[in-house]
């Protein structure tokens, strides 16, 4: 009788302690709140379905390791956090799964923070399944995080960010207190999606510690994550702290590196680098003591200088924490490098980064290549890498003596669709089946498609548009993105009102008699937030345009534009821009970026201003207007100021651009106004690609160069001067190939 009273009191008790333990739906931040002072260990919080608009959602508890407290969603994917909205958690075995963050930013500095307080910590608590989608402040160089990670043991798994669009890091470890630092943080199985080119410091993807604290350890594991086109800058990942672990991570069309920039002990194994010949896309950057980077899978990288496949940089001698501390006792072995342009060793040479690299090793590694045949740069002294067991192409040049020996490039494609090397050199290294250590479908929120969030040009309807006046300001009114306005052959269009463009749209006319576009207005065409502009066989005029300092045809908005936009211009006519000493065809204000610009096969004539103005970015952090800009096939006649004038100030390192081509264009009384100020043709300021061909420049102002650090490349060749003064520039590094003064 006893043992039965005993076991029904049991489970009593059992019953109770079950009673104790559940899960309370809410509708509104006032019923969350309530929910939170509540829970106990084993509770689960479920946010109702629908918006949660303008909510800072702060998330307290201590559940335990089998009791965890969670707050979820009603239904993963329908709890959509919007507008000044954040999540901030503090405890022990907290979860948060299943919300969705888009369409606002954050109201403080951080989306997501693992603290509640500077002392109020997170621990033993994770994340999972939750999306980011442009969560993102509308002024592009306001920094924040999207998510923070404080405390210690934490989990980051499944979840989704994408498109990240101001300035910030998408993930950091943040180790500025010792309740954050040997932290053992995993971060696994997350899908980076696709993040614009920044242009500027402060695009980086995941970050591990700061130089404050990169002496310190960290030992977080990164594993399994998936990093597609993370472009924001030359470091998709900037590890700034000991002891951290890269494993089985895949980075795909990605321009940057995984890059070891402060901290040691960093080991960086199975990895897989598909670059597909995409521009500037990386692999693996060595900085520092006893890195270990081995049984990396590197394909198609193109990038140079600090963005090689594989990069041994030199150091600086004593080195404070936040410059760069020489690489000793590293190793970079067992890897595979396939159609990769660049391995550079002591990259970053300088007076200041004098310190070689020293007892360290490059052994057993197969870099086989058929576009370039140079592939290995060495800037400094390698006497301190051991060079042993290295394979290379029979065809390349090496200026490295001994260690390596020479194979005819033989690569196939296996079955998983990768290029690999003869299974006997993969044997002799110990490779392994080459096949991507995580698959993107096994990534992310799973419940959240990983769809492209840019429309393509020509992708939607044709639209015809009438002559007449504003017709071609309503026809943009009810476009959409993609659209294709098609006006009439030699039809007379005039603009009253500006013609705002807020998505991808193309103007055009067909083969034949160019459209005339004229405008009241002091600009023609405005690019707003969100938009990307071609235009097609269109002639522009300037007769009917205001009295007005700075006309344009075509100008991005005034306000900062936190997504970038693309200009395509072809066989396009301009003329008479001159109703003042200041009407320019295209002017870039600050707080915009284009991922391109190209005019192609265009004439245009008597011009007061600049054709592109692209240099309102003077701050001299690094940051410019461009990445990729193009004049080809181009007349341009009678223009007061520039063809081009291009701006990047300072001396950051951390970014690709610009990067300018201008080919077959001719240029005839070009940068010769009164008012003029570089007293150029076309000025280049610190642009870090240049190639100049087969141009013809007569009776114009020179070409003009400033040169700053990243060693740009410029190249001059094939052109010819009449009547018009040699190349000027701040110092000599350019090279000019015939160029011809008359």
């Amino acid at each position: 009788m006893r043992t039965v009273l005993i076991k029904g009191i049991s489970t009593l008790v059992l019953l109770l302690i079950h009673a104790t333990v559940f899960a309370q739906q809410v509708a509104n931040i006032d019923e969350f709140n309530r929910a939170v002072a509540h829970a106990k260990p084993g509770d689960t919080i479920v946010l109702a379905n629908g918006e949660w608009k303008d909510v800072e959602l702060i998330f307290k508890g201590k559940g335990t390791e089998d009791k965890p407290i969670t707050l979820t969603a009603q239904t993963p994917g329908e709890v959509v956090i919007t507008g000044r909205s954040n999540l901030s958690l503090s405890g022990e075995y907290l979860v948060v799964d299943g919300l969705v963050f888009t369409r606002g930013y954050t109201p403080t500095g951080e989306v997501i923070a693992f603290r509640t307080s500077p002392t109020a910590l997170a621990s033993y608590s994770r994340l999972t399944n939750v999306v980011i989608d442009n969560f993102s402040h509308p002024e592009r160089q306001l920094s924040d995080l999207w998510l923070a990670i404080y405390g210690k043991h934490n989990r980051i798994d499944h979840n989704t960010f994408v498109n990240k669009r101001n300035r910030g890091v998408t993930v950091a470890v943040r180790m500025n207190s010792e309740g954050s630092r040997k932290n053992n943080h995993v971060i696994e199985y997350n899908y980076f999606g696709p993040r614009q080119v920044l242009g500027a410091n402060g695009g980086e993807t995941l970050r591990i510690g700061t130089s404050h604290f990169s002496r310190e350890y960290a030992n977080t594991l990164v594993q399994y994550n998936y990093f597609d086109r993370t472009n924001g800058e030359h470091e998709i990942i900037s590890n700034k702290s000991s002891g951290n672990t890269f494993i089985g991570n895949v980075f795909f069309e990605a321009q940057g590196t995984l890059t070891m920039r402060h901290g040691h002990y960093t080991r960086v194994e199975n990895n897989y680098f598909l670059g597909n010949r995409k521009p500037n896309t990386g692999g693996i950057r060595i900085i520092n003591e006893h890195q270990t980077v081995s049984n990396n899978y590197l394909y198609g990288l193109t990038g140079r200088r600090f963005r090689g496949a594989l990069v041994i940089m030199n150091g600086v001698p004593n080195s404070p924490p936040n410059r760069y501390d020489p690489v000793i006792e590293s190793q970079m072995d067992n890897n595979v490098v396939i159609d990769s342009d660049y391995i550079q060793l002591g990259a970053g040479a300088d007076e200041e980064r004098s310190a070689p690299p020293s007892r360290s090793q490059m052994h057993n590694n197969i870099i086989l290549g058929k576009q370039n045949l140079n592939p290995i740069t060495v800037f400094d002294d390698v006497s301190g890498i051991s060079f042993k067991g290295n394979v290379l192409n029979e065809k390349a040049s090496n200026p490295i003596e001994s260690g390596f020996t020479t194979v005819p490039y033989e690569v196939t494609q296996n079955e998983q669709g990768l290029w690999v090397p003869a299974q006997s050199l993969l044997d002799e290294i110990g490779f392994g089946e080459v096949k991507l250590p995580v698959e993107k479908q096994d990534t992310g929120a799973p419940y959240y498609e990983k769809r492209e969030s840019q429309v393509a040009f020509d992708s939607g309807r044709e639209i015809h548009v009438a002559p007449g006046i504003d017709t071609l300001v309503k026809a943009l009114d009810k476009s959409a993105a993609g659209d294709v306005l098609v006006l009439d052959n030699g039809g007379e269009y005039l603009l009253t009102r500006f013609a705002h463009i807020t998505h991808p749209i193309t103007l055009k006319a067909k083969s034949g008699e160019k459209p005339l576009v004229r405008s009241e207005k002091p600009s023609f065409i405005v690019i707003e937030n969100g938009g990307a502009l071609k235009i097609q066989n269109l002639w522009f005029d300037g007769a009917a345009s205001p009295d007005y300092k700075g006309n344009s045809i075509i100008r991005t908005s005034r306000y900062s534009m936190n997504i970038n936009y693309s200009l395509s211009v072809e066989d396009v006519k301009v003329t008479d821009l001159d109703i003042n000493g200041y009407f320019y065809f295209f002017k870039a204000h600050p707080g915009t970026f284009a991922d391109s610009i190209s005019i192609l096969n265009s004439q245009m004539d008597n011009i007061t201003g600049a054709i592109l103005s692209l240099n309102k970015e003077t701050d001299d952090l690094g940051v410019y207007s461009v990445e990729n800009l193009t004049l080809k096939g181009n007349e341009f006649s009678n223009i007061k100021e520039e063809v081009v004038t291009v701006y990047r100030g300072g001396f950051d390192e951390s970014t690709f651009g610009p990067m300018v081509t201008v080919e077959d264009n001719y240029l005839f009384n070009v940068g010769k106004g009164k008012t003029h100020r570089t007293g150029a043709s076309m000025y280049f300021h610190g642009v870090q690609n240049l190639h100049i061909s087969e141009t013809v420049i007569e009776d114009s102002a020179p070409i003009s160069l400033y040169l700053t650090n990243g060693e740009p490349l410029t190249l001059i060749e094939n052109v010819t001067m009449r009547n018009t003064p040699e190349i000027q520039s701040n110092h000599a590094g350019y090279t000019t190939k015939h160029v011809v003064y008359q």
